[in-house]
């Protein structure tokens, strides 16, 4: 059991590092564009 549980370690830490990455493109994605609604409301509104 444990050699099973040492060969998914790397893909394990490869996993986590992934979803950080995607839930800071997010996060900065959503940040990004809620500012730029309420700048064009703003200008347009």
């Amino acid at each position: 059991m444990s050699g099973d549980a040492e060969d998914y370690g790397d893909l394990d830490v490869r996993r986590n590092r992934r979803i950080r990455v995607v839930a800071w493109t997010v996060i900065i994605a959503l940040i990004l564009g809620g500012g730029g609604a309420t700048v064009l409301t703003l200008l347009f509104g």
